[in-house]
């Protein structure tokens, strides 16, 4: 990788805001003055200011994607990057992939200003103290030169140490070393020999790293594949605080809106989806790819390419739609009982949503209509089969395109075309043999436990409720040295700890019921229950439901828990 080197004048005076951009992507500035003096006290003290990344547009795709300038004149209140025109660009253009910050930061040192709030608001410059000496530290935090934004170059009354102010722009203005260090040397005739001389070194030093000196190191992107890019990106803005993909794709989306700001609307609405219940985790990745999915004759695939300014505007023209659909399926999962943990493929629910879209139902969370009953009911069964038969763990993209399509080529809305569906993605709506057999042997709190046990409760009111995986004999009697103390012998050991943590002695309780039972003997326990608890949660009848008795109880169980999901249809 060869990089190509040039000096701070160079790339602040001729490069940045005329052929060098910043690409909807980036983030904005978000350094403060602290942060701006330590990179000048760096360059003055000869430490590296690491590379950069450029990314070459060539002249006929410069108009695909939105360009910015780069800040200038800093302003806390408006910290807003305007839009860049390059119309009149008859040439490639660069857009910074890596280095933003500290560019920006160079361009207001040098050319600009910083506009802050701390008590009042306060419009600063950059300076430096040419007076003072540089102080080498241990401290790497600790500055070597003294650079400082500030309203006037009046010395601090308050300060006793010697201080001239140098405006740190104005060596901008000299090509030549000496030139510069002519211009300041009326404005030091006050001043001793030696502070003479340390202030000439300054500026000489200060030219020489503005001028002559070949800091700035970009190495150049020439792919025209955005998506390529975004992955370098990416990878060169690991350090701080780590960018998703979703992010980029945000800040796209941001800068092509028309009438909404994306990156507050796609926040929001994820919040609010998230806040249903006892809370979700959609991310935003997942409501862009709703975005895609939900928007008529789009890509679905997650590529920056299908951001395009033409698709961001279907999908601004879609928003609504797009969330009203969304939120009405998320709040659906919450009536049927899936919690964060049981929703094990997020990605299944969009289907849902784009059904919605067609059905265009009215007050459908909360219909009794008899209808409206059935399909959800449907929906709920779809939903769970699928999951457990993991049918979107393969290539997510080519399935949700495929439903998609089978969906649209439905003549009847009015009940969900769950046998259409399943048989595009070639499976059953029922469990064989083999499947009911691999669900019982699912152990506690792993990843389809928490859906398995809610097919067990197909009556329930799950809404505003929240719901535990409990061991129905206490696990904390399973250990070898407990199992041991009871006169078990090896086999008898091994048998009672292959089943403690499965399916056969499980149990979802609710958050009160689970706390009041805890470690508690379960035929003490059950003893205390009311008469419907067993049917309630599936419990054998047994002589006894003595810890003796466990084998037999799981043996029990499990008859009645194949027998129920034998009978699972949709």
């Amino acid at each position: 990788m060869s990089y190509i080197p040039k000096t701070i004048s160079e790339v602040t005076s001729e490069y940045l805001n005329r052929t060098t951009f910043l690409p909807a992507i980036q983030r904005e500035f978000v350094w403060g003055t602290y942060g701006i003096e330590k990179l000048f006290d760096s360059i003055m003290g000869d430490f590296p200011i690491s590379t950069f990344l450029f990314w070459k547009i060539k002249e006929e795709n410069k108009k695909e994607w939105t360009a910015y300038e780069f800040l200038r004149e800093f302003d806390q209140e408006t910290p807003h990057n305007n839009e860049a025109s390059v119309t009149g660009i008859n040439q490639d253009i660069y857009f910074v992939l890596d280095g933003q910050q500290r560019l920006t930061s160079l361009f207001i040192g040098l050319k600009g200003s910083y506009r802050y709030f701390y008590y009042r608001w306060t419009k600063t410059k950059l300076y430096l103290n040419i007076l003072k000496a540089p102080i080498k530290s241990d401290n790497p935090e600790e500055f070597t030169y003294q650079f400082q934004f500030r309203e006037n170059d009046i010395p601090n009354l308050k300060d006793p140490n010697p201080q001239y102010w140098y405006l740190v722009g104005d060596i901008l203005n000299f090509d030549d070393a000496e030139d510069s260090k002519k211009e300041i040397k009326e404005r030091l005739k006050d001043f001793t020999d030696d502070q003479k001389d340390i202030a000439n070194s300054h500026i000489g030093r200060l030219h020489s790293r503005i001028h002559t000196s070949r800091l700035l190191n970009y190495y150049e992107e020439k792919s025209q594949d955005y998506d390529k890019v975004v992955e370098a990106f990416i990878r060169a803005n690991t350090g701080g605080v780590k960018l998703e993909y979703s992010d980029i794709l945000l800040s796209t989306a941001t800068a092509k809106w028309v009438n909404l700001n994306a990156r507050e609307e796609i926040h929001s609405f994820t919040d609010n989806i998230n806040a249903t219940g006892s809370g979700y985790s959609f991310g935003k990745d997942f409501v862009l790819k709703g975005c895609l999915y939900l928007t008529d004759d789009l890509p679905i695939q997650y590529k920056v390419k299908n951001f395009t300014r033409t698709n961001l505007e279907k999908i601004e023209n879609n928003w609504d739609n797009i969330t009203d659909n969304i939120e009405m399926t998320v709040q659906l999962m919450h009536k049927f009982g899936f919690n964060d943990k049981s929703l094990v493929a997020k990605i299944a629910l969009l289907p849902i949503s784009f059904y919605l879209g067609k059905l265009k139902p009215k007050n459908f969370i909360d219909s009794t209509d008899k209808n409206d009953v059935r399909n959800q009911n449907i929906i709920q069964k779809w939903l769970i089969v699928t999951l457990l038969k993991n049918a979107f763990g393969g290539s997510s993209d080519t399935i949700l395109k495929n439903l998609q399509e089978t969906i649209n080529a439905q003549t009847d809305f009015s009940v969900f075309p769950y046998e259409a569906l399943n048989k595009r993605l070639s499976i059953e709506a029922t469990f064989n043999d083999t499947e009911i057999e691999n669900l019982l042997a699912t152990n506690y709190s792993t990843k389809y436990s928490y859906l398995i046990l809610s097919l067990l409760y197909p009556d329930r009111d799950w809404k505003g409720k929240k719901f535990h995986e409990d061991h129905i004999f206490p696990k904390s009697e399973f250990t070898a040295a407990k199992l041991k103390a009871r006169g078990y012998d090896t086999d008898r050991i091994k048998e009672y700890q292959k089943h403690f943590n499965s399916i056969g002695n499980l149990q979802l309780l609710t958050d009160s019921e689970n706390l009041e039972k805890s470690a508690e003997d379960f035929e003490t326990w059950f003893a205390t229950r009311d008469t419907n608890f067993k049917d309630r949660n599936t419990i054998p009848t047994i002589s006894t439901y003595n810890f003796d008795n466990f084998l037999e109880f799981i043996t029990e169980r499990k008859k009645l828990l194949v027998k129920r999901l034998k009978t699972f249809t949709i």
